[in-house]
C-alpha cells in the first residue's frame, strides 16, 4: 500500500496537475477583444506603428511632468517585465510642442532601463483624440489631452482588455497611477496575450514541419 501511495504521489498527481493547467491555457488563455481595428498610429505619419506589435498605447498630455509618476509605475512594473520580447513596444501619443519635456523623461527613464522599445509620438490635437476615440471605450481624455489609463492593442490593431472584470466589468484601460492594479491585472493580461502568440506561434511552426 505504501508503495502504491509513494508512486500516486510521484507520477499520478503531477500529471493530473499538468493536464489541469494545460486545460486552463487552452480554455482561459485568450485575452478578450473588445474593439477591433483601432486607428493605427502610422497615419500620423511616423514609422510607429500597431500593426505586427504588441502596444501598450498611452496618452501623456501636454503637461508631460504630470504624468512622469505613471510613466515610472509602467516602466518598472510593465516594461522591464516584458521588454525582452521582439514584438513588445511602447506607444505614447504626445501634443506636438512638447518635445523638451518628453526628451527629460526620456533621460529620467534611460537611468532605470534601457528605453530602446519606449516610442513617443508627437501629434496635433485632432490627432491624439481621434486615436483616443477610436478605442470606444468608456474612458476619456483629461483637458489636456491625456489619460492615466493605458491600453493593450494587439498585433492586429484591436484594442484587448476583461469582459469579466472583479471591480469594472468591462475593463477597457489599466490606471497607472495604480501600482496595485498594474501589479494584480495588468501584468497577468499582458503575459496572458503574449502567451498566445507564443502558443499560435508553435502551432503555426508545427503546422509547417509537417
Amino acid at each position: 500500500m505504501k508503495k502504491t501511495f509513494v508512486l500516486i504521489v510521484l507520477f499520478v498527481l503531477p500529471l493530473v496537475a499538468y493536464l489541469f493547467f494545460a486545460s486552463g491555457v487552452n480554455n482561459f488563455g485568450r485575452l478578450p477583444v473588445l474593439q477591433e481595428n483601432v486607428e493605427d498610429v502610422a497615419v500620423i505619419g511616423d514609422s510607429i506603428e500597431f500593426k505586427s506589435k504588441i502596444t501598450i498605447l498611452g496618452f501623456l498630455g501636454v503637461d508631460v511632468a504630470s504624468k512622469s509618476a505613471n510613466a515610472f509605475n509602467l516602466n518598472q512594473k510593465i516594461y522591464k517585465r516584458f521588454s525582452e520580447f521582439k514584438d513588445f513596444q511602447f506607444v505614447m501619443l504626445v501634443p506636438k510642442g512638447q518635445e523638451a519635456a518628453v526628451n527629460s523623461l526620456k533621460e529620467e527613464l534611460g537611468k532605470l532601463s534601457e528605453i530602446d522599445k519606449w516610442n513617443f509620438v508627437f501629434a496635433d490635437a485632432k490627432e491624439v483624440k481621434s486615436i483616443f476615440n477610436s478605442l470606444n471605450s468608456n474612458l476619456k481624455l483629461d483637458e489636456d489631452l491625456g489619460s492615466n489609463y493605458v491600453f493593450i492593442v494587439d498585433k492586429d490593431a484591436n484594442l484587448r482588455g476583461r469582459k469579466d472584470d472583479e471591480d469594472e466589468g468591462t475593463k477597457y484601460g489599466y490606471n497607472a497611477t495604480s501600482v496595485a492594479e498594474l501589479n494584480n491585472k495588468m501584468e497577468d493580461d499582458v503575459k496572458i496575450i503574449l502567451a498566445e502568440y507564443r502558443l499560435a506561434l508553435k502551432k503555426n511552426n508545427a503546422t509547417r514541419s509537417k
